[in-house]
């Protein structure tokens, strides 16, 4: 199976810079992404105001959040399989249309069970979405201009990280559902998807047990299972000792209000957006596997000093630091993925890297929580910084021996 390139001619265009960003085809991918941070970004500020209104334990609320991710572990191999066997517009256009009526469904749930079953089917049509826009950037671009626009859509990424929780935040004042309406605007992204994208279409050649062996054979190279365990162990730290007990240090160490907490992380923000969207710049002198492996000796550094900061402004130095890991982590893993899969299967190893990912957003609390309860606020950011320098050796070996080798 290959691509057939439609109106886009022969193999993927190589633009850059100005042509690069003016791309039609990368603005719909922007609005794709934004769409796939919107479920869990734009709500959780109105989560203190759901317990209160549907009268839940807090600790219950964080079922909104199992229940909306949880799919995205289960579904997103499968659909990519069948945007590999049938194109990306076939699975990206009903994904949108359902996660944009079943999340602003949610804003007319009166009941707590019947919002956690909106939320669920909300995951569902989510499951695809931040697999299939960064597969699309793999079909539409390569080299250089790959990793360009995968350091774009990192940016436009935490652009929304930053935004939507203000968004979310001051719909919620109106009213705990109003943020849950903000999904529909991703039935417009759709029909802008359907009209607007111009993307290689796969051509199926070959039965679907021959896909699934080449698939696993991508799967199978050491540099390919590298990246999926960094990507996945690049979300545990994230999402575990990052997002989660890095508030409770800044009250401790400097009784950071929710505003500060808030200032905090979004400097952090501001780091991974304007790292990324440097990023074609910085490969043009460093390859993307050293600026992985650059990262990830910089999460081990941050994470194991983070605790210990003396004062507020080496923290707010600390917490750009690990921003400017995540930029040039995060898109070079996807590049470095997007590129070692054939176009027949990328579509399937982008979702299960995202899969993976997902993983990493649900292990990552509970991980560094166990380690928490079972010592202290600093045993989180102790066993992270261990973690990411355990995976040095394996990204020194990939950044020595290049791409190919079979595991």
């Amino acid at each position: 199976m290959g691509l057939r390139p439609g109106a886009l001619g022969g193999g993927p265009p190589n633009p850059s810079g100005r042509a690069l960003l003016g791309d039609p085809n990368l603005h719909v991918v922007f609005a794709v992404t934004l769409m796939a941070m919107l479920g869990v970004a734009s709500v959780t500020p109105a989560f203190p105001s759901i317990a209160a209104a549907l009268n839940i334990a807090p600790r219950s609320v964080g079922l909104l959040v199992s229940a909306f991710t949880v799919p995205g572990v289960v579904l997103t191999p499968f659909l990519g399989v069948l945007a590999d066997r049938f194109g990306r517009k076939p699975v990206l256009v009903p994904s949108l249309v359902l996660f944009g009526l079943a999340g602003s469904a949610c804003g007319l749930a009166r009941s707590f069970e019947l919002l956690v079953a909106l939320r669920l089917l909300q995951g569902v049509g989510a499951a695809a979405l931040g697999a299939i826009n960064v597969t699309l950037i793999g079909d539409l671009y390569a080299g250089r201009s790959r990793t360009e626009a995968m350091g774009y859509n990192s940016a436009v990424l935490s652009v929304g990280t930053a935004v939507y929780p203000a968004i979310g935040g001051a719909l919620a004042t109106i009213g705990w559902h109003w943020p849950f309406f903000l999904p529909i605007l991703a039935v417009p992204v759709a029909l802008i998807v359907l009209f607007v994208l111009r993307s290689p279409v796969p051509v199926p050649t070959g039965d679907l047990s021959s896909y699934l062996r080449g698939a696993a054979r991508v799967v199978a190279r050491w540099d390919v299972l590298v990246m999926l365990a960094a990507g996945l162990v690049t979300f545990v730290l994230l999402y575990g000792a990052y997002l989660t007990y890095l508030p409770f240090v800044l009250v401790r160490s400097f009784g950071a209000t929710p505003l500060g907490i808030g200032g905090v992380f979004a400097s952090a923000s501001v780091a991974t957006a304007v790292t990324s969207f440097a990023l074609g710049r910085l490969t043009a002198l460093v390859q993307e596997r050293r600026l992985v492996l650059i990262g990830f000796t910089l999460y081990a550094a941050v994470l194991g000093t983070l605790p210990h900061a003396p004062s507020v402004w080496v923290q707010l130095l600390l917490v750009t630091g690990f921003g400017a890991a995540n930029g040039i982590v995060i898109p070079s893993i996807l590049s470095i993925i997007a590129g070692a899969a054939p176009e027949q299967s990328r579509a399937v190893l982008m979702s299960v890297n995202g899969m993976l990912l997902r993983l990493g957003q649900t292990l990552g609390p509970l991980l560094a929580g166990t380690a928490y309860a079972v010592w202290r606020l600093e045993a989180p950011f102790w066993i992270s910084a261990g973690v990411a320098a355990g995976m040095l050796l394996p990204l020194w070996s990939v950044a020595r021996h290049g791409p190919g080798r079979r595991a």
